[in-house]
């Protein structure tokens, strides 16, 4: 069984995970510069690499209750079309999971859409949510943000 390693962040009092194969950085938490026009989850952009990088706020996206964090941070993710950053409440750790350990979601009504839950990790006492950062965006999402 192969082993991967996955990124492990929380949003709210939940736990999410993504491959870290998608992640290219992890940056603190920059105030994003706010676009007129945009969808609600985008929170800005801010200057990374010389150019301008989305931020999207994956509360407001997953619509989940909005409380403040002191530890934001900002994970960047890279496409095959662009970059991205997501922000999430804190980062935890990297872990090394077996494939077989991520359960099918299908089973569950999640507060969030099961489209963009690739499964869910039972580790000790906390279940993480593996997410698809592939499919976080519609595909007219990421016209808007990575044309707009």
């Amino acid at each position: 069984m192969k082993e991967i390693k996955i990124l492990v962040f929380k949003l709210r009092n939940e736990f999410y995970a993504t491959d870290i194969m998608e992640v290219e950085r992890i940056l603190g938490y920059e105030e994003p510069t706010a676009l007129p026009d945009s969808p609600s989850f985008l929170e800005g952009v801010i200057n990374y690499e010389n150019s301008v990088l989305p931020i999207i706020n994956l509360v407001d996206k997953f619509k989940l209750k909005k409380e403040e964090s002191l530890d934001k941070k900002i994970i960047v993710v890279k496409r095959e079309n662009g970059k991205f950053g997501i922000l999430v409440d804190s980062v935890s750790e990297v872990i090394n999971i077996l494939e077989d350990e991520i359960k099918n979601p299908n089973s569950l009504s999640t507060l969030i859409s099961q489209k963009y839950i690739k499964g869910l990790i039972k580790k000790k006492e906390s279940i993480i949510i593996m997410l698809d950062l592939e499919k976080v965006l519609t595909a007219q999402e990421e016209e808007i943000i990575f044309q707009g």
